[in-house]
């Protein structure tokens, strides 16, 4: 029920199939309104989704494929299934389990854990005692200190505040679904964490909760916990208080 959308009525839920309606009302949580795919090596693993979710369970076959296609004179490969671009820097402390590509000039600080299953794009930084797993980052994304990015896409040039962190699991362990105002989309994952789409700025020891889909160009305060979809060019405040760039 990938494009279906869910609306409260009298606390229960009324599935329509956006598909059959013919709506645009998701338009801005779709995979075009959130990035500029020609900034990620791992582009063609989007083709034939909608949602950037959708994309989650793809990463690793992905890397595997990609990897075997890059070009030995521009990547190395370091280990079972990992591919680290030549022009790349990797501190000796970090530590990088497979399958994961670190892309041209991407910067692997002091302490960082590459759990598996990550895309690193060109120019990144991933900073000290910062964890990846499942993950794709756009070229030139900055998660510098102390974040832990799980089952998430970070679009291009976003970047992570100190200490800010993705949620990927619900406490309550049901599947995570993408509220949306009223509506509320089913993702049929039940580890699913943030989509950032470009140029998102994430304020230090900011918790984004399962399924927090934060539009293009957008800014969330420090100390933020975020929930569901932040339109682009937004100010998140606070919940409830969420207000437009001028």
């Amino acid at each position: 029920m990938k494009d279906d959308v869910i609306f409260p009525i009298h606390k229960q839920y009324i599935t329509i199939d956006t598909r059959k309606r013919g709506m645009n009302m998701t338009e801005h949580l779709k995979i075009h309104s959130l990035f500029d795919l020609k900034e990620t090596i791992a582009a063609e693993v989007f083709e034939g989704c909608t949602y950037p979710w959708e994309v989650l369970s793809k990463i690793k076959d992905a890397i595997l494929q990609i990897g075997n296609s890059l070009p030995e004179e521009e990547y190395r490969k370091a280990g079972d299934n990992i591919w680290i671009a030549k022009s790349a820097k990797v501190a000796p402390t970090a530590c990088i389990n497979g399958p994961a590509i670190i892309g041209k000039d991407a910067e692997i600080r002091h302490c960082a854990f590459i759990r598996g299953s990550a895309i690193v794009g060109e120019g990144a930084v991933v900073g000290n005692s910062t964890e990846l797993k499942n993950v794709i980052l756009f070229n030139k994304v900055q998660v510098p200190h102390y974040n832990y990015v799980g089952d998430s896409i970070l679009g291009y040039q976003s970047h992570m505040g100190a200490g800010a962190i993705t949620s990927n699991v619900k406490s309550d362990k049901t599947l995570v679904v993408v509220k949306d105002g009223e509506q509320k989309l089913e993702t049929g994952l039940k580890k699913f964490g943030a989509i950032l789409a470009d140029h998102v700025e994430v304020g230090c020891n900011s918790v984004l909760n399962p399924g927090t889909v934060i539009g293009r160009n957008s800014n969330i305060y420090p100390l933020s916990m975020v929930r569901g979809y932040v339109p682009e060019g937004s100010i998140y405040k606070k919940a409830g208080e969420v207000v437009t760039k001028h």
